[in-house]
Protein backbone atom coordinates (compact mmCIF):
# COMPACT_ATOMS: atom_id res chain seq x y z
CA UNK A 1 0.00 0.00 0.00
CA UNK A 2 2.71 2.31 0.81
CA UNK A 3 4.90 1.69 -2.44
CA UNK A 4 1.63 2.13 -4.06
CA UNK A 5 0.82 5.53 -2.50
CA UNK A 6 4.15 6.41 -3.46
CA UNK A 7 3.99 5.54 -7.31
CA UNK A 8 1.10 7.92 -7.62
CA UNK A 9 2.45 10.93 -5.71
CA UNK A 10 5.42 10.44 -7.87
CA UNK A 11 2.82 10.06 -10.92
CA UNK A 12 1.08 12.88 -10.14
CA UNK A 13 4.15 15.00 -9.54
CA UNK A 14 5.80 13.97 -12.97
CA UNK A 15 3.06 15.66 -14.49
CA UNK A 16 4.02 19.21 -15.96
CA UNK A 17 0.57 21.19 -14.30
CA UNK A 18 1.21 20.24 -11.08
CA UNK A 19 4.86 20.79 -11.16
CA UNK A 20 3.70 24.17 -12.87
CA UNK A 21 1.75 25.21 -9.97
CA UNK A 22 3.91 24.21 -7.15
CA UNK A 23 6.90 26.29 -8.32
CA UNK A 24 4.56 29.28 -8.50
CA UNK A 25 3.34 28.40 -4.58
CA UNK A 26 6.66 28.01 -3.84
CA UNK A 27 7.38 31.49 -5.36
CA UNK A 28 4.63 32.81 -3.76
CA UNK A 29 5.20 32.01 -0.36
CA UNK A 30 9.00 32.74 -0.75
CA UNK A 31 7.63 36.70 -1.86
CA UNK A 32 5.47 37.03 0.80
CA UNK A 33 7.95 35.99 3.45
CA UNK A 34 10.61 38.56 1.78
CA UNK A 35 7.88 41.64 1.72
CA UNK A 36 6.73 40.59 5.13
CA UNK A 37 10.04 41.71 6.54
CA UNK A 38 9.42 45.61 6.36
CA UNK A 39 5.32 45.22 6.78
CA UNK A 40 3.79 41.62 8.02
CA UNK A 41 3.10 38.73 6.56
CA UNK A 42 -0.84 38.96 5.87
CA UNK A 43 0.22 41.96 4.27
CA UNK A 44 2.83 40.96 1.93
CA UNK A 45 0.22 38.04 1.26
CA UNK A 46 -2.66 40.47 0.67
CA UNK A 47 0.00 42.17 -1.81
CA UNK A 48 1.76 39.59 -3.64
CA UNK A 49 -1.86 38.43 -4.83
CA UNK A 50 -1.50 41.12 -7.34
CA UNK A 51 2.38 41.13 -8.17
CA UNK A 52 2.35 37.48 -8.92
CA UNK A 53 0.22 37.35 -11.57
CA UNK A 54 2.85 39.66 -13.45
CA UNK A 55 5.30 37.54 -12.52
CA UNK A 56 3.61 34.84 -13.95
CA UNK A 57 2.47 36.34 -17.38
CA UNK A 58 6.03 37.75 -18.01
CA UNK A 59 7.85 34.26 -17.69
CA UNK A 60 5.11 32.51 -19.89
CA UNK A 61 5.30 35.50 -22.29
CA UNK A 62 8.84 34.40 -22.40
CA UNK A 63 9.07 30.67 -22.69
CA UNK A 64 5.66 30.45 -24.45
CA UNK A 65 6.17 33.32 -27.41
CA UNK A 66 9.38 35.14 -27.21
CA UNK A 67 11.14 31.94 -27.06
CA UNK A 68 9.82 29.51 -29.86
CA UNK A 69 8.97 32.54 -32.28
CA UNK A 70 12.08 34.81 -32.02
CA UNK A 71 15.09 33.20 -30.43
CA UNK A 72 14.68 29.76 -31.81
CA UNK A 73 13.65 31.13 -35.41
CA UNK A 74 16.96 33.73 -35.66
CA UNK A 75 15.07 37.09 -34.76
CA UNK A 76 17.56 38.35 -32.31
CA UNK A 77 16.42 41.54 -32.85
CA UNK A 78 12.87 41.27 -32.25
CA UNK A 79 13.36 39.00 -29.35
CA UNK A 80 15.29 41.69 -27.52
CA UNK A 81 13.25 44.82 -28.63
CA UNK A 82 10.25 42.78 -27.88
CA UNK A 83 11.68 41.55 -24.64
CA UNK A 84 13.04 44.57 -23.07
CA UNK A 85 9.70 46.18 -23.69
CA UNK A 86 7.86 43.70 -22.29
CA UNK A 87 9.89 44.11 -18.96
CA UNK A 88 9.31 48.23 -18.98
CA UNK A 89 5.63 47.63 -19.72
CA UNK A 90 5.29 45.14 -16.39
CA UNK A 91 7.92 46.69 -14.69
CA UNK A 92 5.42 50.31 -15.05
CA UNK A 93 2.32 47.91 -13.84
CA UNK A 94 4.01 47.07 -10.49
CA UNK A 95 4.92 50.49 -9.87
CA UNK A 96 0.83 51.55 -10.41
CA UNK A 97 0.36 48.73 -8.01
CA UNK A 98 2.92 50.26 -5.86
CA UNK A 99 1.27 53.66 -5.57
CA UNK A 100 -2.54 52.44 -5.78
CA UNK A 101 -2.70 48.96 -3.87
CA UNK A 102 0.38 48.38 -2.17
CA UNK A 103 1.01 51.28 -0.62
CA UNK A 104 -2.29 52.84 0.53
CA UNK A 105 -2.92 48.95 1.98
CA UNK A 106 0.54 49.30 4.13
CA UNK A 107 -0.76 53.11 4.94
CA UNK A 108 -3.76 51.45 6.39
CA UNK A 109 -2.59 48.74 8.28
CA UNK A 110 1.01 49.34 9.63
CA UNK A 111 1.42 51.51 12.79
CA UNK A 112 3.65 53.97 10.54
CA UNK A 113 5.28 57.08 11.98
CA UNK A 114 4.53 60.83 10.28
CA UNK A 115 7.71 60.62 8.22
CA UNK A 116 7.33 57.27 6.77
CA UNK A 117 3.79 57.89 5.52
CA UNK A 118 5.26 60.75 4.57
CA UNK A 119 7.77 58.94 2.75
CA UNK A 120 5.86 56.88 0.91
CA UNK A 121 3.26 59.45 -0.19
CA UNK A 122 5.89 62.16 -1.03
CA UNK A 123 6.11 63.91 -4.53
CA UNK A 124 3.34 63.72 -7.58
CA UNK A 125 1.86 60.63 -8.75
CA UNK A 126 4.05 61.08 -12.39
CA UNK A 127 7.34 61.58 -10.02
CA UNK A 128 6.59 58.52 -8.04
CA UNK A 129 5.74 56.75 -11.11
CA UNK A 130 9.38 56.93 -12.36
CA UNK A 131 11.14 57.76 -9.74
CA UNK A 132 14.55 55.94 -11.29
CA UNK A 133 15.54 53.70 -7.61
CA UNK A 134 11.66 52.52 -7.36
CA UNK A 135 11.84 52.16 -11.05
CA UNK A 136 14.73 49.91 -10.87
CA UNK A 137 13.91 47.81 -7.66
CA UNK A 138 10.69 47.27 -9.85
CA UNK A 139 12.40 46.20 -12.59
CA UNK A 140 14.43 44.13 -9.98
CA UNK A 141 11.80 42.49 -8.61
CA UNK A 142 10.04 41.51 -11.80
CA UNK A 143 13.01 39.88 -13.42
CA UNK A 144 15.35 38.19 -10.51
CA UNK A 145 12.30 34.71 -9.54
CA UNK A 146 11.19 35.27 -13.90
CA UNK A 147 14.76 34.42 -14.97
CA UNK A 148 15.36 31.83 -12.83
CA UNK A 149 12.71 30.29 -14.32
CA UNK A 150 13.96 30.99 -17.95
CA UNK A 151 16.90 29.44 -17.23
CA UNK A 152 15.70 26.12 -15.81
CA UNK A 153 13.07 25.68 -18.37
CA UNK A 154 16.54 26.31 -21.08
CA UNK A 155 17.94 24.14 -19.23
CA UNK A 156 15.32 21.51 -19.51
CA UNK A 157 14.68 22.02 -23.11
CA UNK A 158 18.47 22.07 -23.84
CA UNK A 159 18.45 18.33 -22.00
CA UNK A 160 15.50 16.94 -23.78
CA UNK A 161 17.01 18.14 -27.35
CA UNK A 162 20.23 16.68 -26.31
CA UNK A 163 18.63 13.48 -24.94
CA UNK A 164 16.27 13.04 -28.28
CA UNK A 165 19.49 13.64 -30.47
CA UNK A 166 21.21 10.83 -28.37
CA UNK A 167 18.46 8.13 -28.57
CA UNK A 168 18.30 8.97 -32.29
CA UNK A 169 22.65 8.48 -32.54
CA UNK A 170 21.78 4.98 -30.44
CA UNK A 171 18.73 3.92 -32.52
CA UNK A 172 21.08 4.18 -35.84
CA UNK A 173 23.95 2.40 -34.01
CA UNK A 174 21.38 -0.31 -33.45
CA UNK A 175 19.39 -0.39 -36.60
CA UNK A 176 23.28 -1.12 -38.10
CA UNK A 177 23.65 -4.24 -35.94
CA UNK A 178 21.13 -6.15 -37.25
CA UNK A 179 21.67 -5.91 -41.13
CA UNK A 180 25.22 -6.55 -40.31
CA UNK A 181 24.47 -9.47 -38.25
CA UNK A 182 22.28 -10.70 -40.92
CA UNK A 183 25.05 -9.86 -43.81
CA UNK A 184 27.41 -12.18 -42.14
CA UNK A 185 25.09 -14.81 -41.27
CA UNK A 186 23.49 -15.45 -44.61
CA UNK A 187 27.44 -15.51 -45.94
CA UNK A 188 27.60 -18.46 -43.72
CA UNK A 189 24.71 -19.79 -44.87
CA UNK A 190 25.86 -19.53 -48.62
CA UNK A 191 28.53 -21.23 -47.92
CA UNK A 192 27.01 -23.89 -46.48
CA UNK A 193 24.08 -24.27 -49.58
CA UNK A 194 27.49 -24.59 -52.02
CA UNK A 195 28.73 -27.50 -50.19
CA UNK A 196 25.12 -28.86 -50.70
CA UNK A 197 25.54 -29.75 -46.21
CA UNK A 198 22.43 -31.44 -44.68
CA UNK A 199 23.24 -28.82 -41.74
CA UNK A 200 21.58 -25.60 -43.97
CA UNK A 201 18.27 -26.51 -42.22
CA UNK A 202 19.83 -25.88 -38.84
CA UNK A 203 21.39 -22.85 -39.90
CA UNK A 204 17.83 -21.46 -41.65
CA UNK A 205 16.20 -22.34 -38.04
CA UNK A 206 19.09 -21.06 -36.00
CA UNK A 207 19.09 -17.73 -37.84
CA UNK A 208 15.26 -17.61 -37.36
CA UNK A 209 15.54 -17.90 -33.83
CA UNK A 210 18.49 -15.33 -33.74
CA UNK A 211 16.26 -12.48 -35.94
CA UNK A 212 13.01 -13.07 -33.40
CA UNK A 213 15.09 -12.39 -30.34
CA UNK A 214 16.61 -9.05 -32.11
CA UNK A 215 12.66 -7.98 -33.16
CA UNK A 216 10.91 -8.61 -30.13
CA UNK A 217 13.41 -8.76 -27.28
CA UNK A 218 15.95 -6.10 -28.39
CA UNK A 219 13.80 -3.87 -28.44
CA UNK A 220 13.83 -1.82 -24.96
CA UNK A 221 16.92 -0.17 -23.42
CA UNK A 222 18.31 -3.50 -21.58
CA UNK A 223 17.71 -7.48 -21.29
CA UNK A 224 18.49 -10.13 -19.24
CA UNK A 225 22.03 -10.82 -19.81
CA UNK A 226 21.12 -14.54 -19.27
CA UNK A 227 18.71 -14.10 -22.53
CA UNK A 228 21.37 -12.33 -24.55
CA UNK A 229 24.11 -15.12 -23.12
CA UNK A 230 21.73 -17.44 -24.84
CA UNK A 231 21.79 -15.48 -27.95
CA UNK A 232 25.25 -15.50 -28.31
CA UNK A 233 25.46 -19.39 -27.50
CA UNK A 234 22.97 -20.02 -30.49
CA UNK A 235 25.34 -17.54 -32.93
CA UNK A 236 28.58 -19.62 -31.65
CA UNK A 237 26.16 -22.58 -32.33
CA UNK A 238 25.87 -21.79 -35.89
CA UNK A 239 29.36 -21.03 -36.70
CA UNK A 240 30.22 -24.07 -35.53
CA UNK A 241 28.33 -25.66 -37.94
CA UNK A 242 29.79 -23.60 -40.39
CA UNK A 243 33.14 -24.65 -39.41
CA UNK A 244 33.05 -28.25 -38.19
CA UNK A 245 36.08 -29.82 -37.21
CA UNK A 246 38.11 -26.81 -38.31
CA UNK A 247 37.18 -24.99 -35.12
CA UNK A 248 38.70 -25.38 -32.05
CA UNK A 249 36.31 -23.21 -30.07
CA UNK A 250 35.88 -22.79 -26.22
CA UNK A 251 33.20 -20.92 -24.01
CA UNK A 252 33.04 -20.49 -20.64
CA UNK A 253 30.68 -19.27 -18.54
CA UNK A 254 31.00 -17.67 -14.13
CA UNK A 255 29.22 -16.00 -12.43
CA UNK A 256 25.38 -14.96 -11.90
CA UNK A 257 23.78 -13.91 -14.86
CA UNK A 258 20.00 -14.29 -13.53
CA UNK A 259 19.69 -11.14 -12.23
CA UNK A 260 21.63 -8.38 -14.52
CA UNK A 261 20.64 -6.22 -17.14
CA UNK A 262 23.23 -5.60 -20.24
CA UNK A 263 22.32 -3.38 -23.41
CA UNK A 264 21.36 -6.12 -25.85
CA UNK A 265 23.80 -6.97 -28.85
CA UNK A 266 26.73 -5.19 -27.37
CA UNK A 267 28.70 -8.09 -27.29
CA UNK A 268 27.83 -10.27 -29.96
CA UNK A 269 29.80 -7.48 -32.56
CA UNK A 270 33.33 -8.61 -30.77
CA UNK A 271 32.63 -12.46 -30.90
CA UNK A 272 31.29 -12.40 -34.95
CA UNK A 273 34.78 -10.68 -35.23
CA UNK A 274 36.31 -13.64 -33.76
CA UNK A 275 35.10 -15.32 -36.42
CA UNK A 276 35.03 -13.26 -39.37
CA UNK A 277 38.16 -11.77 -39.16
CA UNK A 278 39.55 -15.05 -37.44
CA UNK A 279 37.89 -18.70 -38.26
CA UNK A 280 37.18 -17.75 -41.83
CA UNK A 281 40.43 -16.35 -42.94
CA UNK A 282 42.52 -19.17 -41.23
CA UNK A 283 43.76 -21.85 -43.54
CA UNK A 284 43.36 -25.09 -42.11
CA UNK A 285 42.77 -25.17 -38.44
CA UNK A 286 41.22 -22.21 -36.52
CA UNK A 287 40.71 -21.24 -32.87
CA UNK A 288 38.43 -19.09 -30.92
CA UNK A 289 38.11 -18.85 -27.02
CA UNK A 290 35.83 -16.95 -25.44
CA UNK A 291 35.36 -16.16 -21.75
CA UNK A 292 32.22 -14.40 -19.53
CA UNK A 293 32.74 -13.96 -15.86
CA UNK A 294 30.24 -11.89 -13.64
CA UNK A 295 31.37 -10.64 -10.64
CA UNK A 296 29.10 -8.75 -8.56
CA UNK A 297 27.79 -6.39 -11.07
CA UNK A 298 31.08 -6.22 -13.00
CA UNK A 299 31.08 -8.39 -16.23
CA UNK A 300 34.47 -9.14 -18.24
CA UNK A 301 34.32 -10.82 -21.71
CA UNK A 302 37.44 -12.13 -22.73
CA UNK A 303 37.36 -12.55 -27.28
CA UNK A 304 40.26 -14.14 -28.80
CA UNK A 305 40.82 -15.29 -31.56
CA UNK A 306 43.91 -16.99 -33.92
CA UNK A 307 44.75 -15.19 -36.97
CA UNK A 308 45.89 -15.97 -40.33
CA UNK A 309 49.27 -16.14 -41.53
CA UNK A 310 49.14 -13.12 -43.85
CA UNK A 311 49.43 -11.06 -40.30
CA UNK A 312 50.77 -8.16 -42.27
CA UNK A 313 48.00 -8.04 -45.01
CA UNK A 314 45.75 -8.32 -42.40
CA UNK A 315 47.24 -5.61 -40.25
CA UNK A 316 44.56 -3.80 -39.02
CA UNK A 317 41.54 -5.19 -40.22
CA UNK A 318 39.47 -5.55 -37.14
CA UNK A 319 40.02 -1.67 -35.89
CA UNK A 320 38.61 -0.88 -39.93
CA UNK A 321 35.18 -2.56 -39.78
CA UNK A 322 31.86 -1.17 -39.02
CA UNK A 323 30.81 -3.67 -36.66
CA UNK A 324 34.03 -2.35 -34.12
CA UNK A 325 33.32 1.15 -34.67
CA UNK A 326 29.52 0.60 -33.85
CA UNK A 327 30.32 -1.34 -31.13
CA UNK A 328 32.44 1.38 -29.72
CA UNK A 329 30.88 3.78 -29.85
CA UNK A 330 27.71 1.98 -28.48
CA UNK A 331 29.30 1.80 -25.33
CA UNK A 332 30.81 5.51 -25.31
CA UNK A 333 27.36 6.93 -25.63
CA UNK A 334 25.67 4.16 -22.82
CA UNK A 335 28.94 3.36 -20.74
CA UNK A 336 30.79 6.51 -20.69
CA UNK A 337 32.14 6.16 -17.25
CA UNK A 338 31.24 2.26 -16.73
CA UNK A 339 33.14 0.48 -19.30
CA UNK A 340 36.57 -0.54 -20.53
CA UNK A 341 37.57 -1.76 -23.99
CA UNK A 342 40.93 -2.89 -24.42
CA UNK A 343 42.13 -4.62 -27.81
CA UNK A 344 45.64 -6.43 -28.46
CA UNK A 345 46.50 -7.06 -31.87
CA UNK A 346 49.81 -9.64 -31.36
CA UNK A 347 51.35 -11.70 -34.21
CA UNK A 348 48.96 -14.56 -34.30
CA UNK A 349 46.29 -13.64 -31.87
CA UNK A 350 43.63 -10.88 -31.97
CA UNK A 351 42.35 -10.54 -28.07
CA UNK A 352 39.25 -8.29 -27.07
CA UNK A 353 38.85 -7.40 -23.32
CA UNK A 354 35.59 -5.60 -22.52
CA UNK A 355 34.67 -4.91 -18.50
CA UNK A 356 31.52 -3.19 -17.43
CA UNK A 357 29.29 -2.01 -14.75
CA UNK A 358 26.05 -3.95 -15.09
CA UNK A 359 22.38 -2.68 -13.69
CA UNK A 360 20.80 -5.41 -11.45
CA UNK A 361 16.87 -6.13 -12.02
CA UNK A 362 15.04 -5.30 -9.51
CA UNK A 363 12.74 -8.36 -10.34
CA UNK A 364 14.87 -11.26 -11.30
CA UNK A 365 13.60 -13.23 -13.98
CA UNK A 366 13.52 -17.41 -13.24
CA UNK A 367 16.29 -19.28 -14.61
CA UNK A 368 16.56 -19.84 -17.77
CA UNK A 369 18.72 -22.96 -18.83
CA UNK A 370 21.91 -22.16 -20.48
CA UNK A 371 23.19 -23.89 -23.82
CA UNK A 372 25.98 -26.04 -23.68
CA UNK A 373 28.57 -24.82 -25.82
Amino acid sequence: MFQDGVMKLKKVISNRVVQHVLFWAIVFVLYTFLYSVKSSFWIAFRNNLFYTPLHITFYYFITGYLIPIYLFEGRYVSFLSLLVLVMLFLSFISRVMDIYIAIPYIIKYMPLDSWEKAELTRSAVFDRLFDLVFFMNALKAMNMIVWFAVVIKMFKLWYERKQAALQAELNALKGQVHPHFLFNTLNNLYALTLANSPRSSEVVLGLSDLLRYMLYECDTDLVSLQKEVQMLQRYITLERLRYEERLDLNFTISGRLEDKLVTPLIMLTFIENAFKHGASDTVGEAWVTIDLQVVGDNMKLKVANSKPASNALNAGKHFGNIGLQNARKRLELLYPAAHELKIMDDEDTFLVVLELKLQTDPISSPNLALITT
